[in-house]
């Protein structure tokens, strides 16, 4: 981090020539040493911003018949919806700068995942891909009955293999797009052995918000310091203990259900009977399913360069050029795919 000016760091009083008569011994006020630069501008620099500059609405999702509460943002009011799911240890923010982007052409939801965000349940802990996959499904339907919008389904990293288990299950009326960010079932499955020490060794315990959002685009996982300043806060809780912030989500206790999450997911994947495209950070290579489906042309590739694995907060305006151009290319309007020539017959 580059030190401050001293002029600026200057207080009322300070740097002004001494008055006629004054000391001017090298023990007078005037001679004192200008204070050490403080961390008052690199703490503003790293503040939170408010969701509300990117999302227009925050809405509370109650599950019927459960105890489960799911928090929900939500930006636009024309064209599909564009339904976002963030990967394991972010939060529905992580899309807020790029719902920015796409909201006067689409709606875009991004919820809190089950242990994520506001979200609240009965088994905070319970990631297993079908707890996952039934809590996005009973979402959808709470929030638009049995007659949805065209929905088209987003997920970055665990939220993809989620999203993909959503659209096989085939119980989603109106779906009719499917998006994966940044997640590949063999280069997901080989990582697994070296998770539980990549969790361990991140930085665990932060003395204000405004560290943890400085230390994940330093260290962590973010390239974006805007992105970093609206979604970071959404994955802290405080530790009163500690006396400090700590992560919402305890990832290190879900082992048990990462398998889960990855195996048999390029075929399920190719199996999704919508449109679909993969966006890759990167050169992550495709494993032997996937290179022989993008060769048949059963889904598009997108490669990212210049950015980290969290696409979506890194560029978010490429991110949502990509979404757009994918909604466009397909002719997915707000009920559906639009027929030209068909579609002013509709409007009358």
């Amino acid at each position: 981090m580059e030190p401050a000016p001293l002029s600026s760091l200057q207080e009322e009083g300070e740097g002004e020539p001494a008055a006629a008569g004054e000391d001017s011994s090298a023990f007078s006020a005037a001679a004192v040493p200008p204070r050490p630069a403080t961390h008052s501008q690199s703490l503003h620099k790293y503040a939170p911003l408010d969701w509300s500059a990117y999302f227009d609405e925050e809405r509370r999702v109650a599950i019927p018949d459960t105890d489960d509460v799911f928090n929900v943002y939500t930006a636009g009011s024309e064209g599909p919806v564009v339904f976002c799911l963030h990967g394991g240890g972010y939060s529905g923010l992580s899309f807020a700068l790029a719902a920015s982007h796409m909201k006067d052409k689409a709606r875009v939801v991004a919820m809190d995942l089950r242990g994520h965000g506001k979200s609240t349940t009965s088994n905070d802990l319970d990631l297993s891909i079908e707890t996952l996959t039934n809590d996005v499904i009973a979402v959808i339907r709470t929030m638009y009955g049995a007659s949805p919008p065209a929905i088209i389904l987003v997920g970055h990293s665990m939220g993809g293999s989620v999203a993909v288990h959503v659209a096989a299950r085939k119980e989603i009326r109106n779906l009719h797009g499917l998006v994966v960010i940044d997640v590949v079932e063999g280069t997901a499955m080989a990582s697994l052995v070296h998770m539980q020490k990549i969790l361990s060794n991140r930085a665990q315990h932060f003395p204000s918000i405004e560290k943890a959002i400085e230390w994940s685009v330093k260290g962590g996982p973010l390239r974006n310091i805007e992105s970093a300043r609206v979604s970071i806060p959404s994955t802290l809780k405080y530790d009163e203990s500690r006396e400090c912030y700590t992560y919402r989500t305890s990832l290190e206790q879900t082992e048990k259900y990462w398998k889960g999450w990855y195996e048999g997911l390029s075929d399920k994947f190719l199996s999704c009977p919508v449109q679909k495209i993969l966006l890759l950070a990167g050169t992550d290579r495709l494993d032997r399913a996937l290179t022989i489906g993008q060769m048949q042309g059963k889904f598009q590739m997108v490669v990212v360069r210049h950015t980290g694995h969290a696409i979506q907060e890194d560029v978010p305006e490429e991110f949502a050029s990509h979404i757009l151009n994918f909604i466009s290319r397909n002719k997915i309007g707000p009920n559906g795919v639009e027929i030209p020539g068909l579609i002013k017959k509709w409007g009358h």
